[in-house]
């Protein structure tokens, strides 16, 4: 199964996008972007560099994780992983987003409404995550 970008709405009105491997295990994560397209050139940025091992920056936290930044061309962070327990998952991660990024499709879930809470049937629940999983957004 092939990885992808999954673009979304935060509470708070900003967009984010998140690459996530065939297994659905999320291997990079955005910072908040103030509209759609921002978010959307941000993809669009991580499939460009991805591949380009110079832009990928090792780092360790002040707990000694692991983690990696993704960079564009003028040093700009694009995505950060999560935190791993060794440099050798990190470079696993690293080389996940290489395989992943380049081709991967993106899933559009900013035209479900999270800024409300509503109580909804578990039926209508598992038909609004059916749609999501099939449809890139509405047309």
């Amino acid at each position: 199964m092939a990885g992808k970008f999954e673009l979304a709405k935060s509470n708070n009105d900003k967009y984010f996008f998140r690459l996530k491997a065939g297994n659905g295990e999320k291997i990079l994560g955005s910072e908040m972007y103030e509209t759609k397209a921002a978010a959307e050139n941000g993809i669009a940025s991580v499939k460009k560099n991805a591949a380009d091992d110079a832009r990928y920056e090792r780092k360790t936290s002040a707990k000694g994780d692991f983690f990696f930044n993704l960079k564009a061309g003028n040093g700009q962070v694009i995505g950060s992983s999560e935190m791993y327990k060794s440099e050798a998952s990190r470079d696993n991660g690293i080389e996940s987003v290489k395989k992943n990024a380049p081709d991967a499709e993106t899933s559009d879930l900013t035209y479900i409404y999270q800024s409300k809470t509503y109580f909804l049937s578990p039926i209508l629940c598992r038909e609004l995550y059916l749609v999501s999983k099939t449809s890139s957004g509405p047309s």
